[in-house]
């Protein structure tokens, strides 16, 4: 047994011991915190802390005689390595005969028995589901303990990053402008009061940013809007005097960042609360017993989506940027790897150097993803100082990668041969390739939601009999987070939300061979108008992204003429715009790789 699997399995037996003292029969620890973050920071990593798990999407549950781990189908290759020995169970959640966690508690219960989970990282929309299907056995769902904090002896303090403006030439609204649009909403629902927790869209709102999460540039707050003041619950000592006279012009008063139970608790009684169910906490939600409550999207998501003009323009600009570090990191990689010793993790840190040479970088938009033949299989493989592969031999190695820029966030994936590729690998490329040309030139109705325009992408896989589990598509955000909704491009997406003219969206279809090899090629896309007709207004997409697809991948024969023309015609203002950016061996590797098929 080695040292980790040790710990954690002392772990789980000092959180058992807690249970049993508290009368608790399971807890469920959540990967989430009181503002339902995809990234957390340390101090709500529990749920990887008590397991071992590393992947971003899982849900641990303890019951005296079992342990499992639930996540997705992206995490399946990387959880059977992190949960090695520890015995917890890897339930593969979507895999058909594997209950959800409330479903294997019902099944596995008895009435009357307490289940415990910190409601603090429970939203409200998931408690209500939760409480559906544990109450129809008896079995009781308690939210006000945090059993896994109690035995975490040495959990990590909340972050305390300073709080910046986001510069009025990046940001294009006014903070009082944007304020007023959200303030519009809530008289149209007749609410007084407007409750947000979710980080991106309070930093979208107020034109602040923050460095409390890693790759996204939020900070810990919420964020009640009244009808003519606000108040931003955060740690004082992150808002410099100058900004918080700022802030104090526009209406917004600071509070200590846990003071907002106690505010909703003082909320009038004749007044409404207007809040997100799927973006606020039922823990926090106790709080405001009294005020009457309005439930809807939070207004600012779907603003948020929606780019400007302005924004566009600074997008276009970053991509350039992003595209020509992107030429420099590559045209380095072709010129080492074979002759040197070339690891996974060493492309993290060469494509994060080259992004850092560029204009207005930040940092990056998320951990790099460096996975050479089997790794990439994994579609969210992480190489690390201890497990990491040397690119050398023959395969195809994945690499999706972003950056942070005061003018956009950007994610690109682009696969790229290693060596010698066998037919097999290059039909598989070129079936994924296909997908996301079809997708990138699809014109659709206004009100079409991406996940009809879902079918594209897969289109040429499903032809084959071949599948991926993820998404094709999701949101991006405007120097946010790099995950944004609430549009996304998947079949399976619980809502269907129409796109947008205005809305950044990734192009992402991919294929995975466990054991093997992984694709994935990833474009972002800005849908745009195209035209309208006696039918109605059509939309259609822009293509954000700039940098070569590696066409020494590709099956020519799989390829149509359609397919070569959208290629050679992105290849080409590829070309155009990326080469006043770029010099020396980055240039001669851009019109390399940009020659037509």
């Amino acid at each position: 047994m080695s040292e980790t699997q040790f710990v954690i399995k002392k772990r789980i037996q000092h959180l058992r011991e807690l249970m049993f003292s508290r009368g608790v029969k399971a807890c469920v620890v959540l990967s989430a915190d009181p503002h339902l973050s995809e990234y957390l920071p340390e101090h709500w990593q529990a749920r990887a802390w008590l397991s071992g798990f590393q992947g971003s999407a899982g849900t641990l549950l303890v019951t005296p005689e079992f342990a499992g781990l639930w996540t997705d189908s992206r995490y399946w290759e990387q959880a059977i390595v992190d949960l090695a020995g520890t015995d917890i169970e890897l339930m593969r959640a979507g895999q058909e005969g594997v209950p959800s966690p409330p479903d294997w508690l019902v099944l596995n219960l008895a009435a009357g028995d307490c289940v415990a989970v910190d409601g603090d990282t429970l939203s409200v929309a998931a408690h209500r589901q939760w409480l559906q299907v544990l109450s129809g056995s008896a079995i009781r769902l308690q939210t006000d303990l945090d059993l896994p904090g109690e035995v975490w002896a040495d959990r990590p303090a909340l972050p305390y990053a300073p709080v910046y403006a986001h510069a009025s030439h990046f940001a294009g609204r006014s903070r009082a402008d944007k304020l007023a649009a959200v303030r519009k909403e809530m008289s149209e629902k007749k609410a007084q009061w407007h409750w947000l927790s979710s980080l991106d869209d309070i930093a979208w709102i107020l034109n602040l940013r923050g460095q409390d999460v890693a790759y996204n540039p939020v900070f810990l707050s919420h964020f009640l809007i009244g009808e003519h003041d606000a108040r931003l619950f955060i740690d004082q000592s992150k808002i410099a005097d100058e900004l918080r006279r700022d802030l104090e012009m526009d209406g917004i008063v600071l509070e200590s960042y846990d003071a907002l139970a106690g505010v909703l608790a003082c909320l009038p009684e004749s007044d409404t609360l207007l809040f997100d169910p799927a973006r606020t906490t039922a823990g926090l939600l106790s709080s405001a017993a009294f005020v009457k409550q309005c439930e809807a999207d939070n207004p600012s998501q779907i603003m948020k989506a929606c780019k400007t003009e302005a924004e566009l323009a600074h997008i276009r600009e970053t991509m350039e940027m992003d595209g020509a570090a992107l030429c420099e990191f590559f045209a380095w990689f072709e010129e080492h790897v074979g002759k040197e010793r070339v690891s996974e993790l060493m492309v993290d840190e060469r494509i994060t150097a080259a992004r850092a040479r560029r204009p207005h970088f930040v940092c990056p938009s998320f951990s790099t993803i460096a996975a050479f033949n089997a790794n990439g299989a994994m579609p969210h493989y992480q190489a690390t100082e201890q497990s990491h592969a040397w690119i050398e031999g023959d395969g195809l190695l994945l690499i999706d990668s972003g950056g942070q820029y005061l003018g956009g966030t950007t994610d690109i994936t682009r696969v790229v041969p290693i060596g010698t590729l066998s037919a097999s690998q290059k039909h598989d490329y070129t079936l994924v390739l296909k997908g996301m040309i079809a997708l990138s030139q699809a014109v659709f109705p206004k009100g079409v939601a991406g996940s009809t325009l879902d079918v594209l992408a897969r289109m040429p896989l499903w032809q084959s009999g071949l599948e991926f589990g993820h998404g094709t598509g999701h949101g991006v955000g405007y120097f946010l987070n790099v995950h944004e909704g609430p549009q996304s491009i998947s079949y399976r997406a619980p809502r269907a939300v129409p796109m947008q003219v205005g809305m950044v969206t990734s192009n992402e279809p991919g294929l995975y061979r466990p054991g093997q090899w992984g694709i994935r090629i990833e474009n972002l896309i800005a849908c745009q108008p195209a035209r309208q007709t006696d039918f109605g207004d059509f939309l259609q997409f822009e293509t954000l992204t700039l940098c070569p697809i590696d066409t020494r991948c590709i099956e020519p024969t799989l390829m149509t003429d359609t397919d070569r023309q959208w290629l050679n015609h992105y290849h080409g203002q590829v070309r155009q715009r990326l080469l006043p950016h770029v010099s020396g061996a980055a240039k001669n590797w851009l019109i390399t790789r940009t020659e037509p098929l």
